[in-house]
């Protein structure tokens, strides 16, 4: 197969124009080309009013070898790579230690979904509850202001992901095309094809809820098995090496392989870890807001004529600007056609986050606006961004009523420096509910003045972005981990043999899509390790701060 790439259409091209597209660029007979597959589309936007679909395409032809010596100096065509996933290994049938996954976010997911299909039977510990009990204590928070610390947004079966756009792809470099494993999987789970080739998939938060199931039925048929509302709450550590850990009833699991795919707000644990001595450092994260627009300013602004077009879907935007005082302002996570989210974990605190479901019609856009800190920006130790995190999100709970309504302001009063005491045309979507305010006080100055100046600088590329009548939600303060639990080449612990830190909340991972990545790799590391083998690639690099 031969990977042809830049292969531009008209949006509205029949489906025969494709193959004809592809006999013309190869300069082949009909009889030449076996058969051909897409393996990505995506949009160039750029004219608006001649908007295109650009394909990556495989084909099969007659005589491969005698075209790639005729393009040989054209950069748009090559081999098809293979992107097949090879195992590492396979259990042996007397090997009697289990690994043990702590979470079942993305990462623990496929840590856990790898090492059973290798055959070495994981036994996963999860805080919080199986999915579909976890919806409910979701909407406990949301429908009737009740929150459950052990079971939300953020912990539970799926993790922080399955409350969000869904959105599956990346910035990571991925030579090993592991993340077409994590696809590949997906679909098996019932995802829609579509997000093999599709340049931005997602998925959104109903068909995750069912993913996630089916993947944890395969886990335990090939003899995996998942624990839900197992906290863990020590670990045993002795002469430098992991002996297993205790959990919040007080059983003790032993095991000389334990993956740690926390998620970016198990902070007790980030805590705990700590005071154990593993090594950990204090990492950069981002704090702002969210903020909304309606969905159809964006699609006519990214989009022209062609807005509502089915096969482009909602526009989304990913905006950056670097303010005067030194801070970089970009937009995080947006959702369009989607909600704005009540996040917490903690009791009296406020976090927001976006969702979409698959559809993504909701009426409003919705994305985060977030300033870049730094540990120079909370000094006092490894733990400080925790801490900064939790002062801001109380803020956030007084300034909203104290009822876990989320304090709000129209992006025109925010602008000018006074409260909100009134909605315009655009209605928050947050539940529970908003209660109008000033959230000058929610962040430090140094970011009110970095965002203040980047809403019209933004104004600039989406004309409207800046209107007065858009709402501003605060606070979005977990949009990475404040800590990084470091690790070395063979994905272990640096002080801790046996301890395998992994995914968002050990800091090397940014989004589903990346986290179940980083759990395939550190997956690959437990088997290699359990089976004697040589470490391969290194682990030690870190992840971007976010997928999107």
């Amino acid at each position: 197969m031969l990977r042809l790439t830049e292969l531009k259409l008209p949006l509205d091209h029949p489906p025969e124009a494709l193959r004809a597209a592809i006999l013309t660029r190869l300069e082949l007979a009909n009889d030449e080309l076996v058969g051909f597959s897409i393996f990505k589309r995506s949009h160039d936007a750029r004219k608006k009013h001649a908007l295109l679909l650009v394909y990556a395409v495989d084909v099969e032809v007659r005589n491969e070898a005698a075209l790639l010596k005729t393009f040989r100096n054209d950069r748009h065509l090559a081999p098809t790579p293979d992107m097949a996933y090879p195992f590492v290994g396979h259990a042996p049938d007397d090997l009697t230690e289990r690994p043990l996954v702590v979470g079942f976010g993305p990462c623990g997911i496929f840590a856990a979904l790898v090492l059973a299909q290798m055959g070495f039977r994981p036994i996963v510990l999860e805080r919080g509850r199986a999915v579909r009990e976890r919806t409910q204590d979701t909407w406990g928070l949301w429908r009737k202001h009740v929150l459950n610390p052990e079971s939300n947004v953020q912990f539970g079966e799926g993790g922080a992901g399955t409350f969000s756009d869904g959105k599956l792809y990346s910035h990571i470099k991925d030579p090993r095309h592991l993340g077409r494993k994590v696809l590949t999987e997906f679909v098996k789970a019932g995802a829609p094809e579509e997000i093999l080739y599709v340049s931005k998939p997602h998925i959104g938060t109903f068909r995750l809820v069912g993913m996630v199931e089916t993947m944890r039925h395969e886990i335990e048929a090939l003899g995996g098995e998942i624990r839900f509302q197992q906290r863990v709450t020590d670990v045993l550590i002795e002469n430098g090496r992991i002996e297993g850990v205790t959990l919040a009833g007080g059983e003790t699991l032993r095991s000389h392989h334990v993956v740690l795919a926390l998620g970016h707000s198990a902070r007790d644990t980030f805590e705990m870890l700590h005071a154990r001595g593993v090594t950990m450092e204090a990492k950069p994260f981002s704090i702002g807001f969210r903020i909304e627009h309606p969905q159809s300013l964006i699609d006519q602004a990214r989009l022209g004529p062609k807005a509502g077009n089915p096969l482009l879907g909602a526009a989304d935007y990913k905006l950056v600007h670097h303010a005067k005082n030194g801070r970089s302002v970009y937009s995080f996570c947006m959702c369009p056609g989607g909600t704005v989210v009540a996040a917490a974990s903690e009791p009296g605190r406020v976090v927001t986050n976006g969702m979409s479901q698959y559809s993504r019609n909701e009426r409003n856009a919705n994305a985060g606006i977030v300033v870049g800190i730094t540990p120079a920006d909370y000094p006092g130790g490894v733990l400080a961004g925790i801490e900064l995190q939790r002062k801001l999100e109380a803020r956030a709970f007084e300034l909203g009523g104290g009822n876990y309504d989320a304090p709000a302001q129209r992006v025109g009063d925010f602008l000018e420096g006074r409260p909100s005491t009134q909605l315009g045309s655009v209605e928050p979507s947050y539940k529970p509910g908003v209660h109008l305010t000033d959230l000058a006080s929610c962040l430090p100055d140094y970011a009110i003045e970095a965002i203040r100046e980047a809403l019209p600088a933004f104004d600039q590329q989406i004309k409207g972005f800046a209107m007065a009548d858009a709402v501003l939600t605060g606070v979005e303060t977990r949009t990475s981990s404040p800590v990084r639990i470091t690790r070395g080449g063979d994905y272990q612990s640096l002080n801790v043999k046996g301890l395998y830190p992994a995914g968002e909340g050990a800091g090397y991972a940014g989004g589903i899509l990346s986290a179940g990545v980083d759990g395939i790799k550190v997956a690959e590391a437990v088997a290699r390790d359990m089976l004697g083998l040589e470490a391969a690639d290194s682990g030690g690099k870190a992840g971007p701060a976010c997928d999107y």
